[in-house]
C-alpha cells in the first residue's frame, strides 16, 4: 500500500505488488532501485513521459575526460550567450555553461515548454521550461512586458519544500524537477506548475524517490517572482526509494473567464503510475489562488470505450492504462481534460519490418496489417472540478514508431525516424492532444493531436504505410513503411464537437477522413503541436513541421503555424527563419516532450530549438584538457555540429485562408 499525502487529508491507494501476466512485475529490491523505473511495469515504462525517462536514465559517469571526436574539433570566439535569429526570439537568457563532454545538457539544455498571457493584458507574457543550467533539470521561468519581443529570466525557488509529507520533517529537498506549464488568473498573477522528484540510488547514495507536484503563485510581479515555498498539489512519500510509483505528467489551467461560476479555479491533471500497474488521471483545484489543492478527483473513469485493460488490474476501472493529460475550461466555466488511452488493441506484434529494412519499394503488396491504435479521451465536469462525466472517444490515433527498430537506438521510446538510410533522429516523442473550447462559443471544442495513420498515410500505394503491432521488447508501435520516403507520415489532425463534448467528429470516423492542420503536405512528419484560439474564435496549432528542404531525410525540423476559421481548412506560414538539426545534448535521446501556444492577441508559439552549436572546451588527443584552456565546437555522432537545445519564439498573426 502506498500512501499519497495530500494538502487536506491523506488519500491512501492500494496496489498489488505481485507481478502482473504478460506485462512484468512491479519490484522493490535494492536492485530494482539501483536501476530507472525497473519497478514500473513494461506498460507503464511505455507510457511514462520523456523528461520522467531522461531524469531518472541519468547516470552517474567517472568519465569526465571522455574524448571528444578529435578532427571535429574546432576553436572558437563564440560564446555561447542568447542572440536572436531574424524575427525568432530568444527566451532564455542565460550564456552556455561548458559541459564536460559525457554530460551534455547538463547544465546546459532548456526543453519542453509552456506559455500563457495575462487575459487582461495580453502583452504580458510568462513561458516556462525544463531548463538545466544548474546542472540538473530544474523548474524555470521567463517573462516578457513587451509582447515577446525581449525577455527576462527568472528561478522558481524549487530547492526544497515544507517535509510534512515526508516523514514530518522541516524540509523535504529536490534533486530535481521539470513538466512545467503556466497561466494567470484575472487579478495579474501568473501561475507555475512544477514536477519534483529525487533521483535514488540509480546516480547518488541516497535512495530517495519521491516525486510530487508543487504550484509557485507570482503575485502582481508578472513572472519576475514567485513565493516560497510553492504549495503541494499531490506529494509521494517514497524516501525509501521502492522505486514502485511515479506521479508524471501534470498540466495546469485556470478559469480565465470573468463572470464564470468557478472564475480563478485553478486545476492540475496528472498520471499516477501506481504499484499495482495501472495509470490512472487525477485532477486536484485550488480556489484559493494555489493556497491550497482539493483531494484528487479520478478523471479516467471506467467506460465500454476501454476494451483492453492489457492485462492489468482495474480498481478504479476499465480506462486504466493513460497518459498525456491537458484540462482546459470553457468561457461557461465547464472543465474539460483531454488524454491518450492504450485501453484499445492487444499489444502484440505483425510481420512488419523488426530490422528497420524491408520497405525500399520492392514490394508489390502490402503485408497483412495489425491494428497498434490507441485513442483520444474527454471527460467533463460542471461542479468545479469535484465530479467527472464518462469519457467520450475524441479519436482514434497511432503513435510514431519504436525508435530502436528503426533507428537502431534509444530502446523503449518511440521516436520521428527520418526517410532514408540515416538515423540522425532518435529523440524521444509520442503524439498527444492538445484542446481548447471557442470563446465565441461554448459548444465548440476543438481537439489537436498526432497520428502516424491519417489521410496521408498512403496506404494504397505500392510503398504504403501499414500499421505491424507492436514490438513485445518496448510495447512500441510498428510499421511498414516507415523509412519509406512516401510511405509513413505523422500528420497533426483536427476531432471538432459542436454539442459541449458530447461527441467528437473523430468520435465515430475513420481517423484516416479527419482534417490535417498541414493539409498541403502529403509526406513529411508533423509532431508536437500546441493550439490555442484567439479572441476572435480563430484556431492557432503550432508544430515541429519537415514538409522543408531536405528535413524529412535529413532529421531536421522546422516550426510551422496553421490557422483555420472553420477546423476543416488551414493556412500555414513556416515560422523558423532556417531549419533546426537533430538534437544532440543528452545523446541526441531527449529533446522534450511537448512545446507551447498561446493566443491571446497574436499568436506565440514558443519551442525548443537546435540552432545554436553547443561549446566544449578544447580536449587533446588524451582527452584532457588543453593548456591555457580555449573554447571549441566539436561534432556529434547524429550531427556534423553538436548543439544546444534553447528556447526561442515569434509573435505572429494567425494565417488563414
Amino acid at each position: 500500500m502506498r500512501r499519497f499525502l495530500l494538502p487536506a487529508l491523506a488519500l491512501v491507494l492500494a496496489g498489488a505488488a505481485a507481478a502482473l501476466a504478460g506485462l512484468g512485475s512491479g519490484r522493490s529490491t535494492p536492485e530494482a532501485a539501483a536501476q530507472p523505473l525497473a519497478a514500473l511495469t513494461p506498460l507503464q515504462q511505455r507510457l511514462v513521459s520523456g523528461f520522467a525517462r531522461a531524469a531518472a536514465e541519468q547516470r552517474a559517469t567517472l568519465a569526465p575526460n571522455l574524448r571528444l571526436q578529435q578532427a571535429a574539433q574546432q576553436r572558437t570566439a563564440l560564446t555561447g550567450c542568447p542572440a536572436d535569429r531574424g524575427a525568432n526570439v530568444h527566451v532564455n537568457q542565460n550564456c552556455l555553461n561548458l559541459t564536460d563532454p559525457d554530460l551534455q545538457g547538463r547544465a546546459q539544455a532548456q526543453n519542453e515548454t509552456g506559455v500563457a498571457q495575462d487575459p487582461n493584458a495580453p502583452r504580458r507574457i510568462v513561458a516556462s521550461a525544463n531548463d538545466y543550467r544548474r546542472g540538473d533539470g530544474n523548474c524555470y521561468s521567463y517573462y516578457s512586458g513587451d509582447g515577446g519581443r525581449s525577455w527576462q529570466d527568472s528561478t522558481p525557488p524549487m530547492g526544497f519544500t515544507r517535509g510534512t509529507a515526508f516523514g514530518g520533517v522541516a524540509r523535504q529537498y529536490w534533486q530535481a524537477g521539470g513538466d512545467t506549464s503556466v497561466a494567470w488568473d484575472t487579478h495579474g498573477n501568473a501561475y507555475l506548475s512544477c514536477q519534483m522528484f529525487m533521483r535514488g540510488e540509480a546516480v547518488s547514495n541516497n535512495p530517495d524517490q519521491s516525486s510530487a507536484f508543487y504550484v509557485f503563485r507570482s503575485t502582481g510581479s508578472g513572472g519576475a517572482s514567485w513565493n516560497f515555498p510553492a504549495r503541494p498539489v499531490v506529494e509521494n512519500n517514497d524516501v525509501a526509494g521502492a522505486g514502485d510509483v511515479l506521479l508524471d505528467k501534470q498540466y495546469m489551467t485556470i478559469d480565465d473567464q470573468q463572470g464564470s461560476p468557478f472564475q480563478d479555479r485553478i486545476y492540475v491533471t496528472w498520471t499516477l503510475f501506481a504499484a499495482d500497474g495501472t495509470a490512472y488521471i487525477y485532477e486536484a483545484y485550488s480556489r484559493d489562488h494555489a493556497e491550497s489543492f482539493s483531494t484528487p478527483k479520478l478523471v479516467s473513469t471506467t467506460s465500454a470505450l476501454c476494451t483492453n485493460t492489457q492485462g492489468a488490474p482495474t480498481p478504479q476501472g476499465t480506462c486504466n492504462a493513460n497518459q498525456f493529460s491537458q484540462p482546459f475550461t470553457g468561457p461557461d466555466g465547464a472543465l474539460y481534460v483531454v488524454w491518450d488511452n492504450a485501453n484499445v488493441t492487444s499489444l502484440r506484434p505483425g510481420e512488419g519490418d523488426d530490422d528497420g529494412g524491408g520497405d525500399a519499394g520492392d514490394r508489390a503488396a502490402a503485408p497483412a496489417g495489425v491494428d497498434n491504435r490507441a485513442q483520444v479521451l474527454l471527460a467533463k465536469s460542471t461542479d468545479g472540478g469535484n465530479t467527472f462525466s464518462p469519457p467520450v472517444k475524441v479519436a482514434d490515433y497511432y503513435d510514431l514508431p519504436d525508435c530502436v527498430t528503426y533507428q537502431g537506438q534509444d530502446p523503449g521510446v518511440a521516436c520521428v525516424p527520418e526517410k532514408g538510410e540515416t538515423q540522425n533522429s532518435i529523440f524521444r516523442a509520442a503524439n498527444y492532444p492538445s484542446a481548447a473550447v471557442n470563446p465565441r462559443d461554448p459548444r465548440e471544442i476543438d481537439v489537436t493531436f498526432g497520428s502516424y495513420i491519417n489521410r496521408h498515410s498512403n496506404e494504397t500505394q505500392r510503398n504504403p504505410c501499414v500499421p505491424q503491432g507492436i514490438n513485445p521488447d518496448t510495447l512500441q508501435a510498428l510499421y511498414d513503411g516507415v523509412k519509406t520516403r512516401g510511405a509513413c507520415n505523422n500528420d497533426i489532425l483536427i476531432s471538432r464537437s459542436t454539442n459541449a463534448g458530447r461527441t467528437f467528429t473523430g468520435g465515430s470516423a475513420d481517423v484516416r477522413t479527419l482534417p490535417s492542420a498541414r493539409d498541403g503536405d502529403t509526406q513529411a512528419d508533423q509532431f508536437w503541436q500546441w493550439s490555442a484560439f484567439d479572441p476572435r474564435g480563430r484556431l492557432a496549432v503550432s508544430y515541429y513541421d519537415r514538409a522543408y528542404g531536405n528535413d524529412e531525410t535529413t532529421g531536421f525540423s522546422d516550426v510551422s503555424l496553421s490557422g483555420t476559421r472553420d477546423g476543416s481548412s488551414f493556412a500555414t506560414t513556416r515560422v523558423t527563419t532556417a531549419s533546426m538539426p537533430p538534437a544532440t545534448q543528452f545523446g541526441g535521446a531527449f529533446f522534450g516532450d511537448y512545446s507551447g501556444l498561446s493566443a491571446a492577441d497574436v499568436a506565440h508559439p514558443v519551442w525548443m530549438d537546435t540552432r545554436d552549436p553547443d561549446l566544449f572546451v578544447c580536449r587533446d588527443s588524451a582527452g584532457n584538457v588543453t593548456q591555457p584552456p580555449s573554447v571549441c565546437t566539436a561534432a556529434a555522432p547524429n550531427a556534423a555540429l553538436a548543439n544546444d537545445e534553447n528556447i526561442y519564439t515569434e509573435g505572429l498573426s494567425i494565417p488563414l485562408r
